[in-house]
């Protein structure tokens, strides 16, 4: 039984030897994160290119709201299908900032 343990012990000391490989961290390119002001329907062409070459976009609205409520509802639905069309998130904030970040990135939602 002692032959049979022992054999055990070596094993598990075998076992729990490793090896450390180097890890090289390869270059990414930079992800940028624009802040924009969001000032209705004339605004949605810039923040949609904005967005096709790859940035994420954080827009505030809270001096549209204050300004015309119908105007900014009218540009977050246009903004909202466009993100549909293209797999985009998008995500509004209670301060008054909408998110929108392209099909790479993921708003997680609690």
């Amino acid at each position: 039984m002692k032959k049979f343990l022992e054999k055990l012990r070596r094993r598990k000391v075998e076992e729990e030897e490793f090896v450390v490989l180097p890890f090289e961290e390869e270059p990414q390119e930079k992800i940028n994160i624009r802040i924009e002001n969001f000032g209705g329907l004339s605004d949605v062409d810039r923040i949609v290119k904005l967005v096709r070459q790859g940035n994420i976009v954080f827009l505030r609205t809270k001096t549209l709201q204050k300004r015309d409520i119908g105007h900014l509802q009218a540009g977050i639905t246009k903004l909202k299908k466009v993100c549909d069309q293209y797999g985009w998130d998008i995500a509004g904030t209670e301060e008054g900032y909408v998110l929108i970040v392209p099909r790479f990135a993921e708003i997680v939602r609690e």
